[in-house]
């Protein structure tokens, strides 16, 4: 696939790549519709502090956690059409409640029910790969997560104008965000009549149970295990940040643990289920696949994602205290984080499709990430202002291309689980952003940034020991193996 083919807008799967993109474009605007805000919601509420959003920050991240898990499986039965459309329509009703939200726990609950919303990028992640081959599937989803990422950016850069300029009055905040939950509502409705699930023919390849993510060895049940736990259990940090502001008390606290918990339980008794007869009976050899690299894609995610996640939740803010900037100069400028995601995260795609070594690509990106961020550390107002600008878009261009590598390998190990290993990838990068928030809540912005650099280290070390490169991630078509055959003769019988 060459770059100038994304112009053809004719052909089928370049139409349906646009129309995704643009879903996930729309639920970026509106995921990050508060942190260019933020500044006008404190002028505005007196009953509001820097603390309560702080908290609303990593609340804006921590339902998505267990909303891509549940999406992941969600695809798998249901496909990304349905989905997707309505993801878009029944988050505008959360995001209108926190446009509208009179106290601090309307605002809390609000936002942290619209955090599902960050679900979207595995749903389209799974569209793009029912519409493009194995060698073009890197730059189709770098390109499509690149231009829809970068309706945070859009927001940052947008919102305090609308709110300031278009409505004005201390509820131009307000009406700038429900303008963006309108919008949302209205395309889920034609997402659901513009598209369909792979093009004429397509096999939708489904695992044999949805309820959790198969293995191919004993062993790779335990790393599941393992691994599965910090998905559910990093809201009890959470929890543990909200009882300590104030937003719940002592047993409400111990309600949410104990709720936390049985998830847990929950998820690994469903493991047990899935994969215990299947390990039981035995795993055909060609169906086999390395839960390894799984594993190191989680921890990408989670030191990629993550990082852009809480970074673009604080960036503004930083900025704008920084250097003395306004709320509008600050957004524009924080911006250009998300920004490059128009060009680094198809780029990242791109690089890992061409170089034909995808685990290389992996590696090179994460090694990035941990330098960049370690120069972002050491900023502060005696900085020249391009070069602070400078340092972040070098920084962003690493973290957007190592994302495109991320899934640019995904699709590749093992195709019919594709929806189930995107949404455990891609929770992490949630865990990562509530992890790092959380963090945030206690250090200053120099310090923070030295924390993400060190995240960015391990999992290159991780993806070191761990990641192999796919199989058949260059091929023209992907590998089916002779349990695939058996579900799909399953199926048509």
């Amino acid at each position: 696939m060459q770059v100038a083919d994304v112009f053809k807008f004719k052909n089928p799967e370049i139409k349906a790549l646009h129309l995704t993109w643009i879903a996930f474009f729309i639920t970026f605007y509106v995921w990050f519709n508060m942190a260019p805000l933020a500044s006008s919601m404190l002028k505005s509420v007196d009953w509001l502090t820097e603390e309560d959003l702080k908290l609303f920050a990593i609340c804006n991240v921590a339902l998505t956690i267990p909303a891509r898990i549940i999406v992941g499986m969600a695809l798998d039965r249901f496909g990304p059409r349905r989905v997707f459309s309505l993801l878009l329509i029944l988050m505008s009703v959360p995001a209108l409640m926190f446009a509208f939200g009179e106290t601090r726990t309307q605002l809390l609950i609000s936002r942290l029910v619209l955090s599902s919303i960050g679900a979207s990028f595995v749903i389209g992640i799974h569209m793009t790969a029912m519409w493009f081959k194995p060698k073009d599937i890197g730059f189709a989803e770098g390109f499509y997560a690149g231009w829809g990422n970068f309706g945070s950016a859009a927001a940052a850069m947008t919102l305090p104008t609308i709110a300031i300029n278009m409505y004005g009055g201390d509820d131009g905040w307000r009406w700038a965000i429900a303008q963006s939950a309108v919008v949302m509502a209205a395309y889920g409705v034609y997402y659901w009549f513009a598209i369909s699930d792979g093009p004429a023919g397509t096999v939708h390849r489904k695992p044999r149970k949805a309820s959790a993510l198969e293995v191919s060895s004993w062993a790779d049940m335990v790393k599941l295990i393992l691994w599965t736990i910090p998905l559910v259990g990093i809201l009890a940090v959470l929890v543990w940040r909200i009882q300590q502001l104030g937003y719940l008390d002592d047993q409400g606290a111990w309600l949410a643990y104990g709720v936390i918990l049985v998830v847990v339980v929950y998820q690994i008794i469903q493991i047990l289920r899935v994969n215990v007869p299947i390990l039981k009976k035995g795993v055909p050899e060609d169906d086999k696949y390395p839960f390894s690299s799984v594993a190191a894609l989680n921890s990408t995610y989670f030191a990629n994602f993550g990082a852009e996640l809480a970074v673009v939740s604080m960036l503004p803010m930083f900025f704008e205290s920084t250097w003395d900037l306004s709320a509008t100069a600050a957004g524009l400028i924080a911006a250009s984080f998300a920004f490059v995601n128009l060009v680094a995260r198809p780029m990242g795609g791109l690089v890992s499709d061409r170089l034909g070594n995808r685990r290389f690509v992996m590696l090179s990106y994460m090694l990035g990430i941990a330098i960049g961020f370690a120069l972002m550390g050491l900023l502060n107002s005696s900085w020249p202002l391009v070069v602070a600008v400078a340092i972040t878009v070098f920084t962003s261009f690493f973290v957007q291309g190592a994302e495109g590598a991320t899934f640019g390998i995904i699709p590749s190990i093992k195709r019919r689980l594709t929806g189930q290993i995107s949404g455990m990838a891609g929770a992490y990068g949630n865990v990562g952003a509530v992890f790092y928030l959380t963090i945030y809540t206690f250090v200053d912005a120099n310090q923070f940034f030295f924390i993400i650099a060190t995240g960015g280290f391990i999992s290159w070390v991780v993806c070191l020991l761990w990641l192999k490169e796919p199989e058949s991630a260059f091929s023209d078509d992907y590998y089916v193996s002779s349990v695939d055959r058996q579900i799909e003769q399953e199926l048509n019988a």
